[in-house]
């Protein structure tokens, strides 16, 4: 009886562990959340201190949603993908949707994968309207200075975010204007 209740123990407590280690994970991912629309990029840096490989096109991001006026309208709660990733699903209003001339509101998620408790590696997908797309397409082919100028090294580090995502809202809604 005695090594079945030890064994028992050892069961619940393996759980436990496992379940303790998805609550540190989850805590941290929403940590970097709250890092990233913080605003703050010394903030996200630390936050994303194990992931360097990482860091050029996440840093680039805050502060491209900075200047494209994101405002957080809906923060579901981050979840465990798989064993060592985890999702966290951030739904937000920017300038970018409005110049295409679309009625909706865009979904970025998070993805964050781990190496015991620490975030090893950021990178994001979102539901960006199909417009989107054809609007950078469009702006690749008839605006490449765009590309060549504020937007170089987009995504990449890049060194100016801000002024990058203001000149693609400015095309967008040029875009928008001659296409109807």
């Amino acid at each position: 009886m005695q090594k079945w209740l030890v064994a028992l123990v050892a069961i619940i407590g393996g759980c436990a562990s496992q379940r303790t280690q998805d609550e540190v994970r989850l805590a941290t991912s929403e940590a970097f959340i709250d890092a990233f629309y913080s605003y703050d990029l010394p903030r996200l840096r630390i936050a994303m201190s194990d992931a360097p490989g990482s860091m050029g096109d996440t840093l680039y991001y805050q502060q491209w949603a900075e200047a494209g006026h994101y405002v957080v309208l809906n923060r579901k709660p981050c979840r465990m993908e798989k064993t060592d990733e985890a999702v966290c699903p951030v739904t937000v209003k920017d300038d970018l949707v409005p110049a295409l001339g679309v009625r909706r509101y865009v979904t970025d998620n998070f993805h964050f994968a781990f190496q015991d408790d620490r975030i090893v590696k950021v990178w994001n997908s979102s539901d960006d309207p199909p417009e989107y797309s054809q609007a950078m397409a469009w702006l690749r082919r008839e605006r490449p200075d765009i590309f060549t100028g504020p937007c170089r090294g987009m995504w990449e580090g890049g060194p100016t975010p801000k002024d990058c995502v203001r000149a693609i809202v400015q095309g967008f809604a040029d875009f928008t204007a001659r296409t109807g």
